[in-house]
């Protein structure tokens, strides 16, 4: 059996939406593990920083995984994938990020403040996480409603079956309501960690790593590509799509994964 993969979702995006990913990952040999939504357990709350969140996944690792798994996330999940791996380098086989912006230098700096003043909700989607649409009558407008929306519309048609069976719930106020909070989803976004860029420059992951980035991310473009060379330095891949392209691209993105962890296998 080849090593273990803890998978960690991306902001709103609950464990379940990669089952396509998850399906490819077993098939090659690997047993896959995630937490279905991180945020929602009161023993882990969100706070500045997400440290709660990073006890979460560590904790999870320790009593359900063991040592020497890979750990593989998607933005808010490489987040937490990498901080797990460079503060408790015992749990960690090797890190595989996708689409992860990592801030560096004056942005860092300039987030950083704006945490301190209170006023994140000007640069990270946390007012419009807040106030999205929450309920639907049915499943068939769960559908219909994400089907109208472009980013939505460029999912792989599996993909989205799952969002809209699996990113939303029953509950007694409507058929159909998102199961990722839009409270734990904006507070996620306003405590986004700015220096791990730094961190990780002064306490160097003892791993391999590896970081996978979408073509027409806006997220890493606005951010830059400083922060990902710094920690990754050319460990880097790219696969055509935007910040969700492993919703839109859930094949070659579990293809990408994998060529990255037989790498990290071979010999020196």
């Amino acid at each position: 059996m080849k090593p273990p993969i803890v998978f960690s979702h991306a902001n709103s995006f609950p464990a379940s939406t990669y089952v396509a990913l998850f399906d490819a990952w077993r098939a090659a040999g690997h047993e896959v593990h995630a937490i279905e939504k991180f945020g929602h357990d009161p023993r882990y709350p969100v706070t500045t920083d997400w440290p709660h969140l990073v006890r979460q996944l560590k904790d999870f690792i320790q009593h359900e995984v063991g040592q020497g798994a890979y750990l593989v996330g998607h933005s808010l999940g490489g987040y937490l994938s990498l901080m797990v791996a460079s503060r408790h380098p015992e749990l960690a086989r090797g890190v595989i990020a996708l689409d992860t912006p990592l801030l560096h230098g004056m942005r860092a700096w300039s987030v950083g403040l704006l945490k301190s003043l209170g006023a994140m909700g000007r640069i990270v989607p946390s007012g419009v996480a807040a106030q999205r649409c929450h309920e639907w009558p049915s499943l068939l407008a769960v559908r219909e409603h994400f089907m109208a929306k472009p980013k939505f519309a460029a999912f792989h048609p599996g993909v989205l079956q799952a969002y809209v069976e699996h990113g939303t719930e029953g509950h007694p106020s409507a058929t159909r309501r998102l199961s990722f909070q839009r409270e734990v989803e904006a507070r996620i976004y306003e405590g986004m960690p700015h220096q791990l860029a730094r961190e990780f420059q002064h306490h160097p992951l003892q791993c391999p790593v590896a970081y996978i980035g979408g073509t027409r991310s806006k997220e890493v473009r606005q951010i830059g590509k400083q922060g990902i060379r710094q920690v990754f330095g050319d460990h880097v891949s790219w696969i055509e799509g935007s910040h969700l392209y492993p919703f839109e691209q859930p094949q070659i993105t579990s293809a990408a994964v994998l060529q990255w962890l037989h790498d990290f296998e071979a010999p020196p």
